[in-house]
């Protein structure tokens, strides 16, 4: 069974920055899509910004302070945080959809406080 694994998570101030990784335990066949999502208390699972082929797609409220990427040599897909809000506090999960199955992480804090 493949198990993706977020890092990078914590706790930062209004306006500074967070990088989280996620590592995939093993290669994964057809891939379709990686992406981030996002559930902060009381609210829906969102999507945060996803990869598809050679085209990315972003939550109108990350874009331009967002950016995610992927190094498939390593099994990994990153999402690079800047100019990080209050509003951007959640727990954030990393998702592989790929032919067969579709594959969350076990999610990630990010906390943005003064």
């Amino acid at each position: 069974q493949v198990q993706l694994v977020e890092s990078g998570g914590g706790l930062v101030q209004p306006g500074g920055s967070l990088r989280l990784s996620c590592a995939a335990s093993r290669s994964i066949f057809g891939i379709n899509a990686m992406g981030w999502y996002r559930q902060a208390p009381g609210k829906q699972r969102e999507l945060v910004a996803i990869t598809r082929g050679g085209t990315t797609n972003y939550a109108d409220s990350v874009k331009g302070r967002f950016t995610i990427s992927r190094d498939n040599a390593k099994k990994e897909v990153y999402l690079q945080m800047n100019s990080l809000k209050p509003e951007d506090t959640a727990v954030y999960y990393c998702n592989v959809a790929a032919t067969f199955s579709s594959y969350w992480g076990q999610g990630i804090q990010v906390t943005v406080s003064s």
